[in-house]
């Protein structure tokens, strides 16, 4: 009987120890969803800010050109309700000169390009508007795209803005006559001029390059492991010039000049950029600026021996650059990448694999890739501190990591909460706009 009463005793300490336990995860679960609750209100606020106070008429449609979302702005334009809007075809509700602007680029937008165009349009009072058209796909995880945003930012234009702009579109034989409006919108009586201005040319990349019209920023990398503001390095980020002054979306250019493959010059071009300024600059030789490197660049056989010859006329450290090679471009392509890292690290300069992932494959890359740095994947760090198992899984690349002797960087981190547990688990670095946002490279000097 007393070994029946000590084996219940114990069973039952063990069961309340369970119980205990599941209480207390219940009730983190249970703080952790009031939080997210509160967090998603206030989001959902601020949003609702921006789409009231907007000065662009944003919509998305799905594939089939359904309207899923439009703001205050575009309601507006078109002098429409939300009924009027919710669910129907473009060509049911817009006017003529819109829905031909979709139209025409219909089949572009979903094989996956960007457009723009612009227009400059007659208004009710006389006045003359210039809008800027844009189409941008919407890809799922897989690649496909499965619907788009169309973006109108109207600019009144003055009377000789007015008439340089209409000139030029005459010219271009782009003029089209507008009807009324079906829906008796306040904008009956309108005249559109037509144009389309398109980044969908080598030439012009090419030019661009050429002439150096981009724009280099950085983003710090601290370490985990002494104070907070101190910077051990840089991610380079480049922008077209054009962005800047609102011509094309952000990061738009990318995906062309990929199209045209174009970026082994685009990535001799920062190569040749930064190793020119940190020749002029006398920076901490502990100091590292990790620089994108693109699949094809990868590829190109004659790269690392540019690299090296910049290196060598600038009088730049070798170590001071690390060429970052996204996972996914290292999986695709494992035999290049694997003699690229090879190369690259004999000349002197560093190697980071970003946006590295939990995946088997992933750690089975370790096994061929010869790199100094992991990056790990981001959206690891975006509920680590209330998901046990992203939590772990963090812990176990950094310390498979730091078994086969290389340094690991937590990218896209959000919050400075999150710098102490990286600190506790072992994380060397850190990187994300909850520690600095991009700033000019330039703002350095």
């Amino acid at each position: 009987m007393i070994i029946q009463i000590t084996r219940v005793e114990k069973a039952f300490a063990k069961h309340l120890a369970l119980f205990v336990a599941n209480k207390e995860r219940l009730a983190n679960e249970i703080k952790y969803r009031i939080w997210a609750e509160k967090t998603s209100s206030e989001n959902k606020t601020r949003l609702q800010i921006i789409d009231e106070n907007l000065p662009v008429m944003l919509a998305y449609f799905n594939a089939e050109q359904q309207c899923c979302y439009h703001n205050r702005a575009y309601r507006l334009w078109f002098g429409l309700n939300a009924e009027q809007i919710d669910n129907r075809f473009a060509r049911e509700f817009l006017n003529e000169h819109f829905h031909h602007g979709l139209k025409c680029n219909i089949d572009t937008i979903l094989a996956g390009e960007i457009i723009q165009n612009k227009r400059s349009q007659r208004l009710a009072n006389g006045s003359t508007c210039l809008i800027l058209e844009q189409f941008v796909p919407h890809f799922d995880s897989k690649g496909k795209v499965i619907g788009f945003y169309t973006l109108y930012t109207p600019r009144i234009l003055k009377e000789n803005e007015s008439d340089n702009t209409q000139e030029q579109t005459k010219s271009k034989n782009a003029l089209i006559q507008d009807s009324s409006n079906h829906h008796g919108s306040a904008k009956e009586n309108e005249s559109t001029h037509f144009s389309t201005v398109s980044i969908d040319s080598a030439a012009r990349l090419i030019q661009a390059i050429e002439q150096g019209k981009f724009h280099l920023y950085c983003q710090s990398i601290i370490s985990t492991k002494t104070a907070a503001d101190s910077c051990r390095g840089y991610e380079i980020l480049i922008r077209m010039a054009e962005e800047e002054n609102n011509l094309i979306p952000p990061g738009a250019f990318i995906s062309f000049v990929e199209k045209y493959h174009l970026m082994p010059r685009l990535d001799r071009w920062v190569v040749s950029y930064m190793t020119t300024w940190l020749g002029r600059h006398n920076m901490n030789s502990d100091m590292l600026f990790c620089i994108n490197l693109a699949q094809d660049t990868l590829s190109d056989p004659q790269f690392i021996d540019f690299v090296q010859e910049q290196l060598q006329q600038s009088n730049v450290p070798a170590q001071t650059l690390c060429f970052e090679i996204e996972e996914s471009d290292a999986k695709s392509n494992l035999t290049e990448v694997t003699i690229f890292s090879q190369k690259v690290r004999q000349i002197g300069c560093k190697v980071s694999l970003s946006g590295f992932s939990h995946e088997r494959t992933s750690f089975n890359l370790l096994k061929s890739i010869q790199t100094d740095f992991l990056k790990i994947d981001g959206s690891l760090f975006c509920n680590s501190l209330n998901n046990p198992a992203d939590l772990a899984k963090v812990k176990e690349i950094n310390q498979i990591a730091h078994l086969m002797k290389i340094r690991t960087i937590a990218e896209s981190v959000e919050s400075t909460e999150i710098i102490g547990e990286l600190h506790e688990m072992g994380v060397d670095f850190a990187q994300g706009f909850g520690i600095a946002p991009p700033q000019l490279l330039k703002d350095l000097e």
